[in-house]
């Protein structure tokens, strides 16, 4: 078990710059996939940014040159560098923690409680 805490998420005009932080209770160097999710009001929640163990990463187009998404297993953080905000961007903001447990591709996942990230236009 991991507990995850988001972090960062404030009311921010368009154009602005956020940091969010994800910290976890216990090592994140055991997790395949480190990931931040979004929900706006009304919509499912979509994927955002994720990097691998390996330091791999990939993100939404919408996001794309303007989210950085980082990983550091040393203080076990995950965090998402948000530039160039747009009023698209206002969401509840999840962190996700992902293992793969077996060949077939079983996995166990891990999630934070949200932070909300509201860009004003």
């Amino acid at each position: 078990q991991v507990q995850l805490v988001e972090s960062g998420g404030d009311l921010v005009q368009a154009g602005g710059s956020l940091r969010l932080s994800c910290a976890a209770s216990g090592s994140i160097s055991r997790f395949d996939t480190l990931a931040w999710y979004r929900q706006a009001p009304g919509k499912q929640r979509e994927l955002v940014a994720a990097i691998s163990s390996g330091g791999d990463s990939n993100y939404v187009d919408s996001v794309k040159g303007r989210f950085t998404i980082f990983r550091d297993n040393a203080k076990n953080t995950v965090s998402l560098q948000m530039n160039s905000l747009k009023s698209e961007d206002t969401a509840v903001y999840f962190c996700n923690a992902r293992r793969v447990i077996n060949v077939e591709g079983a996995d166990v996942n891990f999630w934070g409680q949200g932070t909300q990230v509201t860009v004003s236009s």
